[in-house]
C-alpha cells in the first residue's frame, strides 16, 4: 500500500476508534512497527493525530471534555481491570473518597464485595451505588449538581469534604502530561478533587492509557501529589522517571481477554 494512501487509512482509523495501538496497526498494515512509528510521527507533526504511549489519538479539544455518554464505554474493559485492581488495595472498614467520573464509579462498583467502607462521594452516581450495601457508610457532598453526570461540585462541596480526613482518596484524570501534571477541562471539579488529595492519607489514581499526553486546560494536580497510579499500559518513560522520583507507586492491570 501507498505512504499516501496508509496514512490517510490510519487518520481515519484513529478518528473512528479514538485511539489504536501499534500492535493493531500491525495488524492492519503490512508494515513493520518502525514504519508504522514514523507515519504516526509525521501525521502527529502535521495536527492530525495525537501521539501517545504505545500508539496514537485522536485530536480532542483542550477545553471541552468527550460527553459522559461516550467516555462510559471508551476503554470500558480496561477501565473495569483497573478498577478491579485498585479495589483490591482498599482494606475493608477503610474511610474513603471517590471522586466524579466514569472510572471512579467501576472503583465503586469493584467495591461492592468489601465489607465496613465508609465513602464520602460528590458523585451521585457513585451513591446510588453504593447506598444499598448495609454495611457501607455512604455520605453525599452538598453543592451544585451537574444535571451531565451526576458530579456535585461548588464551594459548599468543597467545605463539606475539608471536614474529614480519610485513608483513601480515589480520584480520575482527563490527561497526564509528561511533566507529570494532572489535568481537567472543568475549574469547579478540579477545586473539589484538589480538596480530596489534601484530606487523604493515599491517593489512588485510576487512568486508562488513552489519559497519557492527553491534553486539557486546568491543572489540577502533579503526579508526585499521588500515592500510585493504576492504569493498563506502561507509562510514557518521562512520566516513569517522575515517579520513580518520588515514589509514585505503579500498578498495571490486564484485561481480560
Amino acid at each position: 500500500m501507498a505512504q499516501l494512501k496508509r496514512q490517510t487509512e490510519m487518520v481515519n482509523l484513529i478518528e473512528q476508534q479514538k485511539y489504536v495501538s501499534i500492535e493493531q496497526l500491525t495488524a492492519r498494515f503490512d508494515v513493520t512497527p518502525q514504519t508504522l512509528r514514523r507515519d504516526l510521527n509525521a501525521l502527529a507533526e502535521r495536527g492530525l493525530i495525537r501521539r501517545v504511549h504505545g500508539g496514537a489519538g485522536a485530536v480532542e479539544s483542550s477545553t471541552v471534555n468527550t460527553a459522559y455518554t461516550t467516555r462510559k464505554t471508551q476503554h470500558y474493559n480496561e477501565k473495569k481491570a483497573i478498577a478491579e485492581a485498585l479495589a483490591a488495595c482498599i482494606p475493608d472498614r477503610s474511610s474513603l473518597f471517590i471522586n466524579i467520573g466514569t472510572s471512579t464509579e467501576l472503583v465503586a462498583e469493584a467495591l461492592l464485595n468489601h465489607q465496613g467502607l465508609e465513602i464520602i462521594t460528590n458523585n451521585l452516581n457513585v451513591a446510588a451505588m453504593l447506598h444499598k450495601k448495609e454495611d457501607f457508610n455512604v455520605i453525599v457532598a452538598g453543592g451544585v449538581v451537574r444535571s451531565r453526570d451526576g458530579g456535585i461540585i461548588g464551594e459548599a462541596a468543597i467545605d463539606f469534604i475539608n471536614q474529614f480526613k480519610v485513608d483513601f482518596g480515589i480520584i480520575g484524570i482527563s490527561g497526564i502530561d509528561q511533566d507529570g501534571d494532572l489535568l481537567e477541562f472543568d475549574y469547579q471539579e478540579v477545586r473539589v478533587a484538589q480538596a480530596i488529595i489534601n484530606n487523604s492519607r493515599n491517593v489512588f489514581l485510576t487512568a486508562d492509557h488513552s489519559k497519557f499526553m492527553r491534553n486539557a486546560v486546568v491543572r489540577q494536580a502533579h503526579i508526585s501529589q499521588i500515592t500510585a497510579l493504576f492504569t493498563d499500559q506502561h507509562p510514557p518513560e518521562s512520566l516513569c522517571r517522575i515517579m520513580e522520583q518520588h515514589d509514585v507507586r505503579l500498578t498495571i492491570a490486564t484485561p481480560a481477554i
